[in-house]
């Protein structure tokens, strides 16, 4: 069962929309409220968050600052009370999808952002992986799957292998910054330069403006999947001396295949990158699966099936494959599916830096994980009695140019000539791609440890804190609907006694009337006030 959100539908049909924002008054909204008032209150609402996680990036909205985790975090405890409000339980545990391109310090984010919203965080799953095991779930026979699964910030493309119930990652590729986002830029770039031709007036000089018509920009991106042309209209989108200027011109589908061209033309090389690393030719492919909204859109599809020269799959709704997925591995992690096994693989190349700045590969991209692997190493100068773990991951030869995991120090080594210490690295991948690496010295059984952090990981004192600053937003959206229904019945009850009053009127003393008015004006004074403590004893 797909759970709806308690705003039910959006402007892109069943999404949850990823919005945070604080309101003037310091309240929290998340999801499609917050979405709604965007263009109202630009400054203090974020979007595409999921883009920054596992980076130092901090959000500073009313005075205060936020870390992508946080912001994640928010939107996960909203999923989760809508999600026990529909179940009618308290839910614990999560199993939560990430882009597949996804690094070591990102998906670290991810299950601290889990955290701080209260779950238990079992399972990491790439999201074409989950979309994957949401297609397969009652089909039989053995065949090889593409996944293509372009979200609102991110491409994934990755290469399947179904068999026998359990399905294997021969590789993936992708782009961390493409996606449907890119998309309505391109639209919103486009309303504002033809404005501007127009009106001479540049609307992304203000700051409004631009919100109004970024959500328009990617209202006519959904519609125009649809139908072939659309009308934008903004009333008092701008004003000069001479008045207020109303925003109204024509997209077609054609103009806006033209505008998203470039950025379809981006994904060819993770598509060609992910059947170079599986191994295969697109004529190896049997069923290729769409995954996102931005699938949704005909060019996108064509850009597919010219591509792969085969039909995609259809059936089940692009925007609700991923999570269908995550259901199912809980459900496998929980043993109430046992005839299906998922084992994915690590996105990037994992390593650490030795002699000359160079990096030295242990664990390579697209390996089946679980996994552990092994090497020993030595010192690089005579005498040396400590050395240290510089961890990486990436793709490129020098240490420098790949990603920096984190470093540790190995202390103690007994003093001899360069090369005759003998060290051994070990990385451990868990199955949702978290890193821990050792080093250990073989000559004296001296060991360290440690679970890959990087500078991104958040301390487990932070973590508490921020787990306590969402408990604490929990208990005013608490107080808040608490507030909205102790209102709402006393504006009932006055509306019960008015209606009796009138019914009864020939019936009712004058005493009795004196007396119903009086609580009535008693009832309606309390509302005018803040002491919700006074509007029920009124009542």
């Amino acid at each position: 069962t797909i759970i709806p959100s308690a705003e039910g539908a959006t402007v892109a049909g069943k999404m949850f929309p990823s919005y945070v924002a604080f309101t003037a008054e310091g309240h929290l909204l998340v999801g499609e409220p917050a979405r709604r008032q965007a263009v109202s209150n630009p400054e203090d609402t974020v979007t595409a968050a999921k883009r920054k996680m596992g980076s130092d990036h901090i959000y500073k909205i009313s005075g205060k600052e936020y870390t992508p985790q946080q912001i994640s975090s928010f939107l996960l405890q909203k999923i989760k009370r809508d999600a026990e409000a529909f179940l009618g339980e308290p839910i614990t545990k999560a199993v939560i999808t990430v882009p597949a391109y996804f690094n070591d310090n990102q998906r670290t984010a991810t299950k601290d952002a889990g955290k701080i919203a209260g779950l238990d965080v079992v399972r990491l799953v790439n999201e074409p992986t989950a979309a994957s095991m949401a297609y397969g779930l009652d089909r039989s026979g053995e065949y090889k799957i593409l996944v293509f699964d372009l979200g609102g910030g991110t491409l994934d493309v990755t290469i399947m292998e179904f068999g026998g119930g359990t399905f294997t990652v021969l590789a993936t590729s992708g782009d961390t910054q493409l996606g449907g986002t890119d998309m309505d830029t391109a639209v919103y770039e486009w309303i504002a330069a033809e404005f501007q031709k127009l009106e001479g007036i540049d609307i992304r000089n203000d700051k409004m403006a631009i919100n109004r018509v970024k959500e328009a920009a990617e209202k006519a991106k959904i519609e125009l999947s649809s139908v072939i042309e659309t009308e934008i209209n903004l009333p008092y989108v701008s004003a000069t001396q001479a008045g207020p200027k109303h925003l109204s011109m024509k997209l077609t589908r054609a103009k806006l295949e033209q505008l998203v061209e470039p950025i379809i033309k981006r994904c060819i090389q993770p598509f060609e990158q992910a059947l170079k690393d599986a191994g295969l030719t697109k004529n190896d492919i049997q069923k290729v699966i769409l995954v996102g909204g931005p699938t949704r859109m005909p060019v996108v599809q064509k850009f597919i099936e010219d591509h792969i020269g085969k039909k995609v799959e259809r059936g089940i709704d692009p925007m609700e494959c991923v999570a269908m997925g995550a259901a199912i591995q809980g459900a496998i992690l929980g043993g109430e599916i046992t005839d299906m096994v998922l084992l994915d693989v690590t996105p990037l190349t994992l390593g650490i830096e030795t002699l000359g700045g160079v990096k030295t590969a242990l664990i390579e991209r697209n390996t089946t994980i679980p996994t552990k692997k092994s090497e020993t190493f030595s010192t690089a100068a005579d005498y040396q009695t400590s050395v240290t773990v510089h961890v990486l991951q990436g793709e490129r030869p020098l240490a420098s140019d790949n990603v920096s995991l984190g470093q540790f120090n190995l202390v103690g080594i007994p003093p001899a000539p360069r090369g005759i210490p003998q060290i051994e690295v070990s990385f451990d991948i868990d199955a949702s791609g978290i890193l821990n690496v050792s080093a250990k010295d073989l000559g004296t059984g001296k060991e360290q440890k440690m679970t890959i952090t990087a500078s991104t990981k958040l301390p487990d004192s932070d973590v508490r804190k921020m787990v306590d600053e969402a408990k604490q937003f929990e208990e005013a959206d608490r107080k808040r609907k608490e507030e909205i229904e102790i209102r709402n019945s006393a504006d009932s009850l006055l509306y019960t006694a008015e209606k009796i009053k009138t019914d009864l009127a020939d019936k009712l003393s004058v005493e009795m009337v004196d007396s119903v008015n009086a609580a009535i004006l008693g009832v309606k004074t309390t509302l005018e006030g803040k002491d919700t403590t006074q509007i029920k004893a009124a009542t």
